[in-house]
């Protein structure tokens, strides 16, 4: 190919490249955020089962779909507890972990303690938290359960509690939080949305890899 026309393929490829660049992160800013938020229409299930990740953000969303009649009992995953809580452990201090001061909130709110089951053990990521729900469908033979987590989180958690859920034949009803402050149409406008959304947006790639947790 003569040089001349060779540069002029060039600039033609890197121009492609630019628009096509510029495109993406368009739809990025435009769309991107309201892309991570995706929820299904609420029925009724045997269970709401929560997430771990926030204090009270999603705790609280579960206790209002209790009281409105969608579930009849709230599982909250025990998450992870933080190096600190073993150390006090091992010292013989009884210090309280995160999921029993959210039960303990639960019931305070007006849900019946047999309607929070206490949950134990410890959950690292969204892959353990769908292998755990997978062992308790099992168990009780559910055949819906409402997913309650965060407004970014919920495109992500569906594919890994379906993935999670294969074969047990139990449906998944994914729920953002209301108490979730985060502003998918302008997620990059805060630095915690922008934080949130950036992480998902990663580990949401890598499970679509296989390589998620």
């Amino acid at each position: 190919m003569p040089l001349p026309r060779l540069r002029t393929v060039v600039r033609w490829a890197i121009l492609v490249l630019l628009l096509m660049t510029a495109a993406g992160a368009s739809w990025l800013l435009i769309y991107g955020g309201r892309y991570l938020q995706h929820e299904d229409p609420l029925v009724k299930a045997d269970a709401i089962f929560v997430l771990a990740g926030t204090r009270l953000e999603r705790p609280l969303e579960a206790v209002d779909l209790y009281k409105a009649g969608y579930a009849p009992l709230i599982v909250l995953s025990p998450g992870r507890p933080e190096p600190g809580e073993y150390l006090l452990k091992q010292r013989g201090l009884k210090f309280p972990l995160e999921v029993e001061l959210q039960r303990d909130a639960i019931i305070q709110l007006g849900v019946p303690a047999a309607a929070v089951p206490a949950t134990t053990g410890y959950i690292d990521n969204t892959a353990q938290e769908a292998n755990l729900l997978r062992a308790m469908v099992k168990t009780n033979h559910w055949r819906r359960v409402i997913i309650v987590t965060s407004k970014y989180h919920t495109r992500r958690a569906a594919f890994a509690f379906r993935r999670g859920l294969e074969g047990t034949g139990a449906d998944v009803i994914m729920r953002a939080s209301r108490y979730d402050p985060s502003d998918p149409a302008r997620w990059w406008r805060t630095r915690p949305d922008f934080r949130f959304a950036s992480s998902e947006f990663q580990k949401l790639i890598a499970y679509r890899l296989g390589l998620g947790g």
